[in-house]
């Protein structure tokens, strides 16, 4: 499954993080003519497994929207599994405009790993909504926890989404980068090689800060021209800077 392609990208539909990054290699690999292979990531099992207690580690509403991001990756994988991996990237990007590009306007956890939103989504890139069965469906969670347990391999556990893989199988696999801002037209390609310039040096491990601006994306109130209050995400959870 490897062969061909030139970055795997590792993703959780309702991590806006990996969304941000999602947009970006989009530009990149339109401009370069990469091949992408959109795969599966899922924090709720990620967590789970680490027993994790949401209550005391993360924001309120955060283990509603993992377990709704292990919904629709049910509906991603049934989606891949009949029409082929191709059909990952354009579900991913509808699901992703709507949930983050347009204001969220009530959405709630329920509502992001609902059958109406789901529904919507198979529509627009043209697939039946019987599909959106699988929402319920934990037959594929073994599917989505081997996918997670893979990217997880390449990494460390100590990490979220999204994940890259460049130049598989014997490629450098790191968490991030981690944006807030989408590049420019000029800035995207650039930003890409540093960043290979990074994953190709033998002995690399990583970069981080825990700092991030809040992503200039819709659902979190940011138009393009607006900078997001910086946070700290430490942990994974915000804690908002003194």
């Amino acid at each position: 499954m490897s062969e061909g392609y030139d970055l795997h990208f590792y993703f959780d539909p309702v991590c806006p993080f990996a969304w941000m990054t999602s947009k970006w290699v989009r530009m990149v690999a339109a401009e370069r003519d990469y091949r992408v292979d959109w795969r599966f990531i899922s924090l709720r099992i990620l967590n789970a497994d680490a027993a994790v207690d949401y209550a005391t580690h993360f924001p309120e509403h955060y283990e509603d929207e993992h377990t709704a991001g292990l919904r629709l990756l049910r509906v991603f994988a049934r989606v891949r599994s009949e029409h082929g991996r191709a059909a990952v990237a354009p579900l991913y990007e509808a699901a992703g405009a709507r949930l983050f590009d347009t204001p969220r306007d009530g959405l709630s956890a329920s509502d992001i790993g609902g059958r109406p939103l789901v529904e919507s989504l198979l529509r627009a890139v043209g697939h039946s909504t019987n599909v959106a069965d699988a929402l319920d469906d934990t037959d594929f969670d073994d599917e989505i926890r081997a996918e997670t347990e893979e990217a997880l391999a390449l990494t460390g556990r100590d990490v979220g989404t999204p994940i890259l893989h460049f130049q598989p199988p014997a490629g450098t696999a790191f968490f991030g980068p981690v944006i807030s801002r989408l590049p420019g037209p000029d800035d995207a390609g650039r930003l890409w090689d540093h960043v290979i310039g990074l994953a190709s040096f033998p002995g690399f491990a990583e970069i981080k800060r825990s700092l991030r601006e809040r992503p200039q994306l819709a659902s979190f109130g940011l138009d393009d021209e607006s900078v997001g209050k910086e946070e700290d995400w430490h942990g994974g959870s915000r804690r908002i800077k003194k």
